[in-house]
Formats: structure tokens, sequence, C-alpha cells
């Protein structure tokens, strides 16, 4: 028992940088089937380098502003990739040296907003609904309180399971035993295991296990199949015909567990250019190319502040000043009351600012201690643009 806590321990922290896996409401990773991204150590002493020339030319202050987040490398972590859109269109474009356009670069939770995304596709179809019970097997059973679960609980994380997102140790927490631990096989059995410890919509818990059992949801609705390859094939079809294909998202890679569930809470990987056009998917609104996707009903669901936490939307973070005690996502004292985001763990950043007109990512590697910085940083380019 003491090896085997030794070595979750040890694969944890190796892969979480032993840093907090709520943070930056993310958590650990798993090897891609893609070329693997850079994870690990900072680079030192080396100067990022910019990709786009030809782009237009920023303010002094502006661009002063964007450069920091490399520059001050000491405050905010390493920053690996940053671009800014205004409109659609790259104002800003830098990369940390030995990373550049093409190069993949993990998600963490900026995934959930993707499963959202997913989720509301067959919600518009009509193969699943919001606001009835979730169809998960286990839970069916006469007199089980999980029965009452909906797809409304589980994208505002409020349905009413146990979960530990970050345990003390590391290895004690729900998140690493479902990644790493006696759950990695099926990661949804664990997830939609757990008891409810209270009533549905009734307490605003975060849980990386909650998106993994949306993208098992999912999954059911695709096939009847439970042979793993099938399920893996179900969903990347429907992710590339619904998602990757009409935005040009091409680079998007998913993860799925031996079981061949998504594993929809954290693990996707994709250069920070796919990522800026789902932002600016979220930005139009579920159009893209002139074409709506995803209907303007889901858009306002995933933006309107959940009962319990109005800084979390429907799998997304907003710009909304959360309950009393409860840490920062964003910067509701200073930026617009419509900006949003996909937060990731160690400080990755889809960051959507409509009034502005503007899309940002930020992709890096952050530890704990350096979060209130970062979070000014992007703040006050925000506030520049």
């Amino acid at each position: 028992m003491i090896t085997k806590k030794l070595l979750l321990a040890s694969a944890a922290l190796a892969l979480l940088g032993g840093w907090s896996l709520t943070h930056a409401a993310g958590q650990g990773s798993m090897a891609p089937p893609a070329p693997a991204p850079r994870l690990g150590a900072s680079i030192d002493d080396v100067v990022p380098v910019a990709a786009s020339p030809a782009l237009p030319a920023l303010g002094p202050v502006v661009k002063a502003k964007a450069d920091a987040l490399f520059d001050d490398a000491g405050d905010v972590g390493e920053t690996r990739a940053l671009l800014v859109l205004r409109d659609g269109k790259p104002i800003y474009e830098r990369y940390g040296a030995g990373f550049g356009p093409d190069t993949k670069l993990i998600s963490w939770s900026m995934a959930k907003s993707i499963t959202a995304v997913l989720t509301g596709f067959l919600v518009a179809d009509g193969q699943l609904s919001l606001d009835g019970p979730a169809p998960v097997a286990a839970w069916q059973r006469s007199g089980d309180p999980r029965g009452t679960i909906t797809l409304r609980d589980l994208l505002h994380m409020s349905s009413g399971l146990e979960h530990v997102e970050e345990g003390d140790p590391v290895w004690r927490g729900d998140t690493v035993d479902m990644l790493f631990g006696k759950g990695a096989q099926d990661m949804a059995a664990f997830a939609e295991g757990k008891p409810a410890i209270a009533k549905p919509g009734e307490v605003f818990n975060y849980s990386s296990a909650t998106s993994v059992i949306l993208a098992d949801i999912l999954t059911d609705a695709l096939t009847p199949s439970s042979n793993p390859d099938a399920r893996r094939d179900a969903m990347l079809d429907f992710i590339h015909g619904r998602l990757t294909e009409p935005l040009g998202m091409t680079s998007l890679t998913p993860e799925f567990d031996a079981h061949g569930t998504m594993v929809g809470g954290s693990i996707m990987h994709a250069t920070a250019r796919d990522y800026a056009k789902f932002g600016e998917f979220l930005r139009n609104h579920g159009v893209a190319n002139g074409q709506r996707l995803l209907p303007e009903t889901w858009m306002r669901f995933m933006l309107t502040p959940s009962p319990n936490d109005a800084g979390y939307g429907g799998h997304i973070w907003l710009n909304r000043a959360r309950p009393a005690g409860v840490g920062a996502a964003l910067w509701p004292d200073r930026g617009p009351n419509d900006l949003f985001a996909c937060i990731g763990h160690q400080g990755q950043y889809i960051i959507v600012s409509p009034s502005q007109r503007i899309t940002m990512v930020r992709l890096g590697i952050t530890k704990d201690k350096q979060f209130p910085a970062l979070r000014r940083h992007l703040a006050d380019l925000t506030a520049a643009l």
C-alpha cells in the first residue's frame, strides 16, 4: 500500500508539478497519442520568439503589457504562447523558445468548455435533455437520489455527488485517483459510482469527474456499443463533424481512457491558434463562418451565472464576483461584465471579451503563488486593449 501511494504521488507530482489541482480549475495529464506536449520545468534564460512579424503594429503600452507575460516570468510563470485577436484577426502572437504556431499544448480544464459545447449539440439535436434526469445507468435504481441529477446540475458543477478535487496529500484527491489510480481504466464508472452527499442543484463543487460523466453520457448517446474502440471512434467522428471541421480546429486532439470515454474535464491538446478559433466561436455565440452551429439559447445558458456561484456558468468561468471566501477566477472588479474564459490548470486561458471584440489565448506553466500576478497581467492587457 505504501508503494502504491508513493507511485501515485510520484506520478501526480511529476505531471502536476506539485501544484494545486483546483487553483486554476484544472488537473493532471496523460500521454497523448499525438506528439507529446512539452511538460515539466520552465526553460530558463531563453528569449521567446515572435511568430508573425507581419501583424499590425501595436501601441507601445499594449505591446509592453503583452510582452510582460513573457518578460516577467519570475512573477507570472513561463508563458509558452500568447495570441490576441481583435474582430477575429491576430494583433499579437508570440511563443516561448521551443514552441510555435504548430505546437500542440495541453488544455487542462479548458476542455470542460469544449465538453459543454458538445453537450449543447446533442441537446439541440433532441438526443439529450438539459433538465431531464441524466441518463446514467448506475443512478436509475428506485430510490437512488442520484436519479434526479440533470445535465444542468452537472454543467453547473452542482450534482451533489461526493468529490474531492484536490487531496492532501495529493494522492488522496478523487481527481488523482480517477486519472492515475483505481479509476483510471474506467473513469466514468469511478465518477458515477460516487454517492450523493447533497441534493442536486444545492452546492457548487468544482469537479473534473463531473465532466467525465458528461463525456460518458455523450458517448452513450452516440453509440450503443460498449467496445472501447467503437466508443472512441464515435466521439471522434462527432467532434470532427460538428466542431473541428466547421471551425477549422484541425489540431484538436482529445484523450480517452481504456474504456473509450473521453477525458472531457482536462486532457485535450491543440495549437494556440485552434484554441483561439474555439474562443471566437464562443465570442460569436455559436456562429462560425457565417453559419450558426450552436443555438443562441445554449450560449445564453453557458454564459448565465449558476445559482450557487455567479463566477461560473455552464462549464465556463464568468467575470462576476464569486461567493465570499472563494478564490478569484478572473477580475470582475476591473474587466467588462460580459468577459468570460475557459481556464485550465497551470494558467491556460481562452479569454473572450465580446464588448471589446477580443479573444486572447495564454498557454504556459504558472505555479500557485504566481496566479495573482498572472491575473493582474492578463487584466492589465485586457484593459489596455
